[in-house]
Formats: structure tokens, sequence, C-alpha cells
């Protein structure tokens, strides 16, 4: 991964209160990471409320944009919404206190480090954001955006088949409907 400062806040130099960033995010940002496999055309934009207090930073991201990805119905590539939020709050710890792990929503940093890299948090909220299943929204009269021809080969290719019996078992239905349960027996 290529080291860039445009993703570092130095947070030494800031006054107390929120200071906010916004983070234009493409294709070459996620070339960095690798994370291309089935995302295509990536246009978001993040911006970041970064509120500066005396022992931490309360770090709020709102996600927006979209990313080209193939509809797990039809096949065809559609571009799909990004829009998400999702809170931080960075703890700052002395030297001693290094062996401190980080929790959910909570990162620990030493008072020693003079700038924050958050180019992996964009990284991982932005994937976040994406849904586990990418299907074409609805067109705006209500029907399916997927194409209209997959639709219908899936259609037929859905229909039940009726399984062939298979003539040993023939005479099995026969037992069971002769032989069910009896009542009144002890």
């Amino acid at each position: 991964m290529k080291h860039n400062r445009e993703f570092e806040i130095a947070w030494q130099g800031l006054k107390p209160g929120p200071h906010t960033y916004e983070y234009e995010i493409n294709n070459r940002f996620m070339q960095d990471r690798e994370a291309m496999d089935g995302f295509n055309d990536w246009d978001a934009k993040i911006t970041l409320v970064f509120d500066k207090h005396e022992n931490f930073f309360m770090c709020h991201f709102d996600v927006d944009g979209h990313v080209t990805v193939q509809c797990d119905r039809c096949g065809d590539d559609f571009k799909l919404r990004l829009w998400d939020e999702f809170d931080l709050i960075i703890k700052l710890t002395s030297e001693e206190d290094e062996n401190i792990e980080d929790e959910d929503d909570v990162v620990f940093i030493a008072r020693s480090e003079t700038v924050i890299d958050i180019s992996n948090w964009l990284y991982e909220f932005l994937m976040l954001s994406i849904p586990i299943q990418h299907i074409h929204p609805d067109n705006t009269d209500g029907t399916s955006g997927c194409n209209p021809e997959a639709l219908d080969l899936l259609d037929k290719l859905s229909e039940p088949i009726e399984p062939e019996g298979n003539p040993m078992w023939k005479g099995l239905d026969a037992l069971k409907q002769n032989n069910g349960p009896k009542k009144g027996r002890k």
C-alpha cells in the first residue's frame, strides 16, 4: 500500500472542537488496496467530522456515492448507490498503556503520535456500506430494474419439474395409506 499524506490528520495543531474533512474516493484509492474484484467505477465522497477533545476524538464518517457492480439476479452491471454513517472514537493513551486492545468502535493511539492516518478506516467504511446482495433497484413504475430477458429465462428454469417415480417405490404409497397410525391402540 502506498503512503499518502492526503489521508493524514495532524491532530496536535488542531483547536478543540469539530473539524470537517472531505475525501473523494475513486478507482485509484481502491486499487491501492486491491479491492477491485467485482467493483468498478468508484465515485464516492466521505465527509469526516473530527471532533477534538482533550483525551479523545469523536469521528463521524458520512459515506455517499456510487460503485458499479454486477447484479446477482440478472448478471448485468449497474451503479449501486452507497450511503451510510459510521462513528469512531479515538482515545489517547500514554506509552505504558501500549498493550490496550482496540474495540469495535474505539481505537487507542499513543499521545506521542502526531498524525492519524485514516485511509484504512475510509476503506473499511466504504466496503461496509456495500450491501451483501447486489440487485438492480426497481424502476419508478415498480417493475424490476433487471434485464427482462434474464428474468424470463430464470422463470423458465425455476418451473418445477415433475420427478419421474422410481417403480421400486411404487407400492410404498399404498402401504403408507393402509397402515397409517391407528387410533385407540394401547
